[in-house]
């Protein structure tokens, strides 16, 4: 059998295949949902409009990659001067995505402190609350 493939080859493919399969879909059950969008380039901030402008004046066009084709030749076709406000746009947006980011892993990062803080009192004061007191008993533990 010369260049067959035996049993044991196609079991050790498969066990590849499943390790790959695992992994992409750990890397996707990990994404947060309420984590920002990045914000789009200078690029795609024209390409919003372009779109639009394109659909009207060809309202046949089905194809995205004719689109996406025509708006990378007249992007390349303007000037500097031309791109600038598309530019800013881009570089505003990117602000507002930073500030939307630092809110968010400040949010992450307080949230564990937060709750183990919050988990730690409540706990605490029902000891306080149980005795009467406000003095734990050392004989009872």
């Amino acid at each position: 059998m010369r260049g067959g493939k035996s049993k044991a080859d196609s079991k050790r493919g498969d066990g590849r295949l499943a390790v790959k399969k695992q992994t992409k879909k750990e890397k996707n059950a990990a994404k947060d949902p309420n984590k920002p969008k990045r914000p789009p380039s200078a690029f795609f901030v024209f390409m919003e409009d372009f779109r639009k402008q394109y659909k009207e004046k060809h309202p046949s066009n089905k194809s995205v990659a004719v689109v996406g084709k025509a708006g990378g030749e007249k992007w390349k076709s303007l000037s500097d001067a031309e791109k600038a406000p598309l530019v800013a746009k881009a570089a505003k947006r990117k602000e507002e995505y930073e500030g939307k980011m630092d809110s968010y892993n400040r949010k992450l990062a307080g949230e564990g402190d937060d709750e183990s803080d919050k988990s730690k009192s409540e706990v605490h004061d029902e000891d306080d609350d149980e005795d009467g007191s406000g003095e734990e008993d050392e004989e009872d533990y």
